[in-house]
């Protein structure tokens, strides 16, 4: 066990939807919660967060911290997700081992898995097959700080781990149409839609399967995880549960009181045919999911009208 009380820990990327409900969370674990402004650190510039770190002597480390997109912004920006990334977990995971950092929750992304790897995906799988070509830059750079954490771990004694989230969605969460990921895309359609009497258009077939977590589950795992678990293996983070796309759209519709039809526009990509999580390893440490998903869109897009979402621009830092 990992005690927190009395703890100064730092959230890298506390703005970010997956940071913010990670502040959230750690309100209940009596421990003093660091943050740093992009405005003040830039957490791409290693001296500059190698200082900071120096500075505040952060105990335990949560890196939420990401450049992140959907289909099109992956596909239309490679460097920026590839380089950004690296930076950022270079700079954090190396500044943690240089000031004696007692514990680190590096967080990847399901991204991680080969296109065509078995379903449930198992944390083994991991390096097995090639990626989904439309998000291979995000993913690899996932993959080299899961690595990174690992080897600082392996060489050094360093009590660094890994989460890998399935697909999150809720407060915080980018609504930006150009740049989102499905949830947030489909509710700000499904929103606009109804106010206007339209339809409600679906990338691609919808035949695609996709597992959801509402964030403030995937905050409680990582509390979890950052407690009871120490190894060097990272560990799936979801709900064990999946739906289709269309699936998806039909249930945002009937939980944003819409009656419309849906249009299937096939000439944009589908991506990966499946994303479903084996999280058989985190069950066994004692944590499951606890929002079905109807109550978890229904929060969501209440915090959607009440502004409690973010406009991304496409390809911005």
């Amino acid at each position: 066990m990992y005690g927190l009380a009395g703890k100064k820990v730092w959230v890298a990327g506390h703005r970010g939807m997956v940071g913010s409900a990670i502040v959230r969370r750690l309100a209940a674990e009596d421990c003093e919660i660091l943050t740093v402004d992009r405005r003040d650190v830039d957490l791409r510039d290693q001296a500059a967060v190698l200082a900071w770190m120096r500075d505040r002597k952060p105990h335990a480390v949560f890196l939420a911290a990401a450049k992140v997109g959907g289909i099109l912004a992956n596909d239309s920006y490679p460097a920026d997700f590839l380089y950004d990334n690296l930076l950022i977990e270079t700079a954090i995971i190396g500044g943690s081992h240089a000031t004696d950092v007692e514990k680190l929750l590096f967080l990847g992304s399901s991204c991680i898995y080969p296109k065509l790897a078995p379903q449930p995906l198992k944390e083994d799988s991991l390096l097995t097959g090639p990626l989904e070509a439309t998000n291979e830059w995000y993913a690899i750079a996932k993959i080299a700080g899961i690595k990174l954490a690992q080897a600082f771990r392996r060489q050094h004694g360093r009590d660094f781990i890994s989460a890998m989230p399935t697909n999150l969605y809720g407060p915080g969460d980018n609504y930006d149409l150009a740049s989102s990921h499905v949830m947030p895309a489909l509710i700000r359609k499904v929103d606009q839609a109804r106010r206007s009497g339209g339809e409600v258009i679906v990338w691609g077939t919808g035949a695609p399967r996709r597992e959801f977590l509402y964030v403030d589950d995937c905050a409680d795992a990582c509390v979890h995880l950052m407690k009871t678990y120490s190894d060097e293996s990272h560990v799936n983070v979801g709900s064990g549960e999946d739906v289709t796309i269309l699936e998806l759209t039909r249930l945002v519709m009937d939980v944003l009181g819409y009656v419309g039809s849906i249009v299937h526009d096939r000439s944009k990509p589908d991506g990966t045919p499946r994303k479903l999580m084996d999280v058989s390893k985190l069950a066994g440490l004692g944590w499951r999911s606890t929002t079905p998903l109807p109550e978890g869109i229904a929060l969501s897009y209440e915090a959607y009208k009440a502004g409690a979402h973010r406009e991304m621009v496409l390809g911005a830092a």
